[in-house]
């Protein structure tokens, strides 16, 4: 099974079509961060879809530089979720500039709604995880940013680091405090 760096040459700038493999394979995984975090599933898929057109938009930018190139994306994702907290209403700028004729497709508004009937019905099937995540809300970001960085995305404390732009011994300091004041608040 071909992988995303089978199909993208990471020292090469990418181009449109690498990018469209780089957005099959990250899609579900920066939608699902941003829904975790937002639990709102129109806010969540514009969360993504706001990540992956300021991502594309700015292909030439993107410089490989030793880090996974999903750290890139999660990072962009970051941002818009901080976005919305900062706003409590969020309104992704670039989203909305687009021609309407790319959005009418009668196939994509199927799919979306196949992925919002399953998710949802996800979601439904984990009541504790629905109560965590309430907890987890009333924390601080920086905590909050942590802990679904690293329990929801599984992302290693290198890699956090690299998203949040934050020293290592910061991350883990974080999400000690962070476990130890979820743990308190869920009882």
């Amino acid at each position: 099974m071909k992988t995303v760096a089978d199909h993208i040459n990471l020292s090469q700038p990418l181009d449109a079509q690498a990018f469209g493999h780089l957005y099959d394979a990250y899609y579900s995984k920066i939608f699902g961060y941003a829904f975790r975090r937002v639990g709102d599933y129109d806010i969540a898929r514009d969360v993504a879809a706001e990540t992956f057109l300021k991502a594309f938009l700015n292909l030439k930018k993107y410089r490989f530089e030793g880090h996974h190139i999903s750290a890139w994306l999660y990072k962009i994702a970051t941002n818009e979720i901080k976005l919305f907290f900062r706003n409590q209403k969020y309104r992704p700028d670039l989203f909305g500039q687009l021609s309407d004729d790319m959005l009418s497709d009668r196939e994509l508004l199927t799919v979306f709604e196949r992925e919002k009937n399953e998710t949802e019905r996800q979601m439904a099937d984990y009541e504790a995880f629905a109560d965590v995540q309430r907890h987890l809300k009333t924390l601080d970001i920086k905590y909050q940013e942590v802990i679904a960085l690293k329990y929801f995305e599984e992302k290693s404390i290198a890699e956090i680091s690299l998203i949040l732009d934050k020293p290592e011994g910061t991350i883990k300091s974080l999400l000690s405090r962070g476990i130890d004041y979820l743990r308190q608040k869920c009882g």
